[in-house]
């Protein structure tokens, strides 16, 4: 007998709990100067109990080719990667604010 999520109700292999947490994040994306004039990529506003921020930060680095790391419930992405960020996101079913 399959496995049941305890908050949708639907055996884990139809669970739609992190789909519907990806569409009801607000998202925000921007660039910050940061020492020596380098830029870093900043993605706020992921909550961190619905999604494993730290898998998604993988998918994003790999998909950008830069370095990175979650820092206090935000990924942060060495140089300028606003674009690609947000179509991957947008990919990922993610709700992404302008």
């Amino acid at each position: 007998m399959p496995e049941i999520c305890q908050t949708c109700g639907l055996p884990k292999e139809l669970c739609v709990c992190e789909e519907i947490a990806r569409e009801q994040q607000d998202i925000k994306i921007f660039t910050v100067k940061r020492r020596y004039g380098k830029m870093v990529t900043i993605i706020e506003g992921i909550d961190a109990n619905d999604i494993d921020i730290n898998d998604l930060a993988r998918q994003l680095k790999t998909k950008c080719a830069s370095g990175g790391t979650v820092k206090e419930g935000n990924i942060e992405l060495q140089g300028d990667h606003k674009k690609k960020v947000m179509e991957a996101l947008i990919g990922m079913g993610f709700n992404v604010g302008k």
